[in-house]
C-alpha cells in the first residue's frame, strides 16, 4: 500500500511498503539524505521522478538499493545499488536461473565466452555475455555486449576507477543487469546499474544511511511536509470530538492544550485520522462527564458546524 504523490505540493509525503519495511520519502528527505554529489544543484522534477522510481520498484534508498547522483548542472542520473539486480532476480517467481561470464579472445586468435569474470594475462577482454532463464519461455534470453561500447572515461579522458581496475566484472554485469531487464521486465523496467551509466560507481557509498526517527506528524512540522489530504482527519471525526467536547462540558482551550501536548497540533483540522481517534479515545475517558444521555452526540453528528468551535487556531 502506498501514498499518491501530489505533484501540485513539493512538500508531500510519499510512503510505501519494500521488502525491508516502509518507506517514507519527501522532496526535503531526499534532497537533505539521498542525495550522491551536489543535493544543492538537483531539481523538484529529478527528485520526484527519484521518489517515483523508488515507488513504483518498491526500492529502499535508505539501504542503498537506490541512488540519486548529481554534480553541476548536468541531469541527475538514477540508478540501482550494486546488488539490486541479484537480489531482486533470487527473489523473482518469473527467473528459474542465470548464467553470465566474459568474451576474451585467447593468445591463439580464437574466441571464446568464458563464465565467470576470469582473463589471463595474455588474453584480450572483448566483451561480456549473460542468459537468463524465465519460467514460462522455452528459450532463454541472452545478451551479449561489447567491452569498448560500455568502459567509461572522467573529464580528463581516463578510465573510471572499477572499470581500469576490474573490466571484466563490470562488463560481466552489464550483460546479466541487461538480460535481466529484457527476460523480465515486470520486475527490472526502467531500472539502471551504476555500471550501465557514465558515472564513477566506486564513489557510490553503500553504508546504509540512518535517518533520525521522529513522529510522522513531528516530521512533517520540522519540515514544513504537509500530509496527505486522504490522511488528515475525517469530517465526522472532527464532529464527534466537538460533540464529545461539548458533552463533557470540555473547554476549547482544554482541547488545545491536549492537542499540544499529545500532537504537536494546533487545530483540530491538521489531525490526522490516528491523531483523531487517539483524541477521541482522551475525551471519551475524561474525567468531567455531564449526567445525560451520551447516546445522542450521535444525532447531533450531522448539523455541527465546526468553524463555531473553541478549539480552532485562534
Amino acid at each position: 500500500m502506498s501514498d499518491i504523490v501530489n505533484y501540485q505540493n513539493k512538500d508531500t509525503l510519499v510512503k510505501y511498503e519494500t521488502d525491508n519495511g516502509e518507506v517514507t520519502l519527501s522532496k526535503d528527505i531526499v534532497k537533505k539524505y539521498l542525495v550522491s554529489g551536489d543535493s544543492s544543484k538537483v531539481t523538484d522534477q529529478e527528485v520526484m521522478m527519484f521518489i517515483q522510481m523508488c515507488k513504483y520498484q518498491n526500492l529502499n534508498p535508505f539501504l542503498r538499493e537506490a541512488y540519486l547522483i548529481k554534480f553541476g548542472n548536468s541531469p541527475a542520473t538514477m540508478v540501482t545499488g550494486k546488488d539490486t539486480f541479484v537480489k531482486r532476480a533470487a527473489k523473482s517467481k518469473l527467473c528459474t536461473g542465470y548464467e553470465a561470464g566474459v568474451i576474451v579472445q585467447k593468445e591463439d586468435g580464437t574466441v571464446e565466452y568464458r563464465k565467470g569474470a576470469l582473463v589471463l594475462p595474455k588474453e584480450t577482454l572483448v566483451g561480456g555475455w549473460a542468459r537468463v532463464y524465465r519460467k514460462d519461455w522455452n528459450v532463454p534470453m541472452e545478451i551479449t555486449v561489447g567491452l569498448e561500447e560500455y568502459q567509461r572515461y572522467n573529464s580528463k579522458g581516463d578510465l573510471m576507477t572499477n572499470w581500469q581496475k576490474m573490466p571484466a566484472t563490470m562488463i560481466r554485469k552489464v550483460a546479466l543487469v541487461q538480460a535481466l531487464r529484457e527476460a523480465i521486465p515486470e520486475e527490472f523496467e526502467g531500472l539502471y546499474s551504476p555500471e550501465e551509466m557514465p558515472i564513477d560507481d566506486s564513489a557510490l557509498d553503500d553504508t546504509p544511511i540512518e535517518v533520525e526517527t521522529q513522529p510522522m506528524e513531528e516530521a512533517q512540522m520540522t519540515n514544513n511536509v504537509k500530509p496527505e489530504t486522504n490522511d488528515l482527519a475525517s469530517q465526522k471525526q472532527l464532529n464527534y470530538i466537538y460533540a464529545l467536547a461539548k458533552q463533557k462540558n470540555i473547554e476549547g482551550k482544554t482541547v488545545k492544550q491536549i492537542m499540544h501536548e499529545e500532537f504537536n497540533k494546533n487545530s483540530s483540522k491538521e489531525l490526522t485520522k490516528t491523531e483523531a481517534s487517539k483524541l477521541i479515545e482522551i475525551l471519551q475517558n475524561y474525567d468531567d462527564v455531564v449526567d445525560g444521555e451520551f447516546e445522542e452526540i450521535d444525532k447531533e453528528l450531522e448539523n455541527i458546524d465546526l468553524t463555531e468551535t473553541l478549539f480552532e487556531e485562534e
